[in-house]
């Protein structure tokens, strides 16, 4: 359960949630980005209670479809993020996105023929592609090698720069230099 929390992150800035399991790091995360309600207090994000499509959620499940291409998953997700009159998806087109995980020449595949680690760099890459200011991540380096990581780090950095803000759940030590920590407790 999470009690007396309050946290804030300004432009350009990372907080990194750590505890132990069960100590409410995802359930921080779903708060965040409005899938669960707080049962007392607020959530703000630039002053904005209503914050829907400024914020990317990347939680355990990578959310691809098997049934699509590599390139469809994020198609489809760029459409609905974008939908009706929304502005186009600010982050870039799918091509870079997926170049950006070092995905660009499986962009035809079957998502059901990807590894573990090739599902979550299309889920990264779909952050990179709506271009959503606050980035919401769940473990975003499960199932990922070190070339992998290394990539992450460099979306990272460049979010950060362009005044993005990342908020990460993590067990292992993530790039994101310069990150402020909150240690949450918990339960076993």
């Amino acid at each position: 359960m999470l009690e007396h929390v309050c946290l804030g992150v300004k432009a350009g800035g990372a907080l990194v949630l750590v505890g132990p399991n069960g100590a409410g790091k995802s359930t921080l995360l779903r708060v965040l980005a409005g899938l669960k309600r707080v049962d007392a207090g607020w959530v703000r994000f630039d002053g904005a209670a209503d914050y829907a499509g400024r914020a990317a959620f990347l939680g355990h499940q990578d959310a691809v479809k098997p049934g699509l291409t590599v390139a469809e998953n994020l198609e489809f997700a760029a459409a609905a993020m974008f939908k009706e009159g929304a502005p186009a998806a600010r982050g870039g087109d799918v091509a870079a996105a997926l170049a950006g995980v070092g995905l660009a020449g499986l962009a035809g595949l079957p998502a059901r023929m990807l590894s573990a680690g090739q599902r979550r760099r299309v889920a990264l890459a779909r952050l990179g592609l709506l271009g959503a200011p606050l980035w919401l991540l769940d473990e975003p380096t499960v199932g990922l090698d070190a070339a992998a990581i290394a990539r992450f780090g460099v979306a990272l950095a460049a979010h950060r720069d362009a005044g993005g803000v990342v908020v990460a759940a993590t067990h292992v030590e993530l790039p994101l230099p310069g990150a402020e920590t909150l240690v949450l407790g918990g339960a076993a």
